[in-house]
């Protein structure tokens, strides 16, 4: 479980375009990670929705945004094609860095317990440390408050 202050793991993602995408190359600039279990589906679509809304204000505050799932570029590729999406979307596959950060936890759905990505999102200073952490995100507002406190760093 990702705690305040600690620094952002330097983990290897792989982008939509397939290439690497290595987090240490995100330092020198705030970012806001945001995680969400699956492409395409209702929460998961809205959410990204917002994040490529209020895209252009992220990028004049000299903020970067990456959605993570686990999904694969190609799926990541569709999604974006599908709903004009401007957010960075990459795949952690193995789920290195979803369980660093503490976002590969047990839920349940009809009585039936299982692991999955909670939808949590993670604010890092331009240092690489970690500014501040939402779990169990609700989506509806949740890209603007974001905003509002990378903006206050």
């Amino acid at each position: 479980m990702a705690i305040e202050g600690e620094r952002l793991p330097d983990h290897e993602l792989t982008g939509s375009d397939g290439a690497p995408l290595r987090l240490a190359g995100f330092v020198g600039k705030p970012l806001v990670l945001y995680f969400y279990p699956k492409d395409d589906t209702t929460g998961c679509t809205r959410e990204a929705q917002d994040f490529t809304a209020l895209m252009p204000e992220f990028e004049a505050a000299g903020v970067q945004v990456l959605g993570v799932s686990k999904d694969t570029p190609a799926s990541h590729v569709k999604f974006t094609k599908k709903y004009d999406l401007t957010v960075p979307l990459a795949s952690d596959a193995d789920g290195a860095l979803i369980e660093a950060l503490g976002a590969w936890v047990e839920k349940s759905m009809y009585g039936r317990r299982f692991m999955g990505i909670e939808r949590s999102t993670f604010l890092f200073r331009a240092d690489g440390t970690l500014a501040r952490a939402w779990r169990k995100v609700k989506v509806a507002g949740h890209a603007a408050e974001v905003l509002a406190a990378a903006r206050a760093l």
